[in-house]
């Protein structure tokens, strides 16, 4: 009897491939093909590391760390974020003002909960960490308390240069002594780096099912991007008022709603 599995290889370790699927092969034909890419990935990986040794020679921007920003208690100067540390980095949130929690940003709730994770990493490398947002601190707060951070949040509402500014932003700084120093800052993509939940789709075969991505001819059709970040309470991919930030689902007393609730933004 011929082994199926053999007969439907070819000689290059190659079958015909399901409709909107890639070529079916043998192990070795794919350990090979995997080599080739292997290659490519690891030379990404060291343009990666000259591009990080090149950001630490970046200039620096000097500012005064003695600029007030709010927390849970009360006006503090910029320079309590690095909490003793020599370095800090901050993300930036977005705010909706008079907004109930589903209707506040989903991608900046992407980057904070994912963050969660990596600040007792950062802590232990000596980088301090923080959240920064244009609210108002009475309506940031309860934000804060219903989504179950404990990442330090801080309210930068009224504060122009390196502390407020744009939102949307992953911004580093560096203390020495008393003075304060802005050495690195990026937004839109850039801030990727902070979730990891993009590089693990990036290695699915369907990647992040979104209509931008080059995918192979009869893959499935890709939605808008950044389709998943807001859900409904059947996980369901959605943007309309019944959705939230996908995270939210997990907090309890999420609830389904029917709109968004945003008043104005910032």
């Amino acid at each position: 009897m011929t082994n199926t599995s053999e007969a439907d290889t070819s000689d290059a370790g190659q079958s015909t491939a399901q409709p909107g699927r890639p070529p079916i092969v043998a192990m070795a034909a794919w350990q090979a093909a995997r080599d080739e890419l292997l290659t490519r990935e690891k030379a990404h990986t060291r343009e990666g590391d000259a591009i990080a040794a090149a950001r630490r020679r970046l200039p620096m921007v000097e500012f005064d760390g003695s600029v007030k920003v709010v927390g849970p208690d009360g006006p503090v100067p910029f320079l309590d974020l690095f909490q003793g540390r020599d370095e800090l980095i901050t993300y930036k949130h977005m705010w909706w003002d008079g907004t109930p929690h589903q209707g506040q940003c989903e991608g900046c709730t992407v980057a904070a909960w994912h963050l969660q994770a990596t600040e007792a990493y950062l802590n232990a490398r000596g980088v301090s960490l923080a959240l920064v947002t244009v609210g108002a601190w009475d309506e940031v707060a309860p934000f804060v308390e219903f989504m179950g951070y404990t990442s330090p949040w801080y309210s930068v509402l009224g504060v122009e240069g390196p502390v407020g500014g744009d939102m949307g932003y992953v911004t580093s700084y560096l203390r020495d002594g008393d003075r304060v120093f802005m050495t690195y800052s990026t937004t839109g993509r850039g801030t990727e780096v902070m979730s990891g939940s993009f590089a693990l789709l990036d290695m699915t075969p369907y990647g992040r099912g979104e209509s931008w991505q080059d995918m192979p001819e009869g893959w499935p059709e890709g939605r808008h991007a950044c389709w998943y970040w807001r859900t409904d309470v059947d996980g369901n991919g959605t943007w309309e008022g019944t959705g939230r930030p996908a995270p939210q689902w997990t907090r309890p007393g999420a609830t389904p709603e029917t709109t968004l609730g945003r008043q104005g933004s910032h």
